[in-house]
């Protein structure tokens, strides 16, 4: 009988990684969710199939520490999605190296400490597996007056690492793809006026958590489909509106 899969998820505890927690445990996969504070939320359903591990992903500990829990408690590790990230901006002058490193360390050495161990394991497994990331139209369609370039240089390199490991590994059947959200309903916003926020894509409107996760689920589970940027923003990338 084929076992349930297993998912780790990056960034769980609110927002878009809680509803992608509570999404794929939905679907039948076990979770393993990790985020600073991940044992703390209440976002995300109690469940049997839900392993919790605190950390920073910026710490290569927290990556290795998630990899032994999924594999103890679950047995393998099929699917990883890189939604932990954190995002700012300010003019580009105003950047500090500071900035950079902050933005690095979450965004792109994070996303390298756990991929690299994630796509170790998938080899020795020989079933191929999938990796998703979150990044932003934004890394190669900048909106005027949202001032992100060193924000998008780590963004940028997610996607630029994705597509790159996606024809790597083509042969052994791990598919690497991105999902870039718009504007999302997420606490992030909570203080954005809603009618700002429409007027951030030609379609005036946000999206929902649900509709990231979908887009996800979509991606974790099309058997054809790597090196691809999922655009779910609302025509955002698509240019001047």
């Amino acid at each position: 009988m084929q076992t349930e899969k297993t998912v780790v998820i990056t960034g769980a505890s609110q927002g878009i990684g809680a509803g992608l927690a509570n999404a794929f445990l939905d679907r039948g996969y076990n979770v393993v969710a990790t985020s600073r504070r991940v044992s703390q939320t209440n976002e995300i359903k109690a469940s049997d199939r839900l392993a919790r591990i605190d950390g920073d992903i910026a710490d290569p500990a927290t990556a290795e520490r998630v990899v032994e829990t999924a594999l103890a408690r679950f047995g393998t590790i099929d699917a990883l999605v890189n939604n932990a990230g954190i995002f700012f901006t300010k003019p580009f002058i105003d950047y500090t190296l500071e900035d950079y490193r902050k933005l690095s360390s979450t965004n792109l050495e994070g996303f390298l400490h756990l991929t690299q161990l994630v796509v170790r394991q998938m080899l020795m497994q020989k079933t191929g597996g999938s990796i998703v990331s979150i990044t932003t139209p934004l890394v190669d369609h900048p909106i005027a007056g949202v001032n992100a370039s060193v924000a998008m240089a780590t963004k940028g390199g997610i996607e630029a690492l994705s597509k790159n490991i996606a024809l790597e590994y083509a042969k052994e059947g791990i598919r690497v793809n991105t999902v870039a959200p718009g504007v999302v309903d997420t606490p992030l916003h909570k203080d954005n006026p809603r009618d700002f926020l429409n007027t951030l894509s030609p379609m005036h409107s946000i999206s929902s958590v649900r509709e990231i996760a979908d887009a996800v689920l979509f991606l974790t589970e099309a058997p054809r489909i790597t090196g691809e940027v999922l655009h779910v923003d609302g025509g955002a990338h698509l240019g001047k509106w």
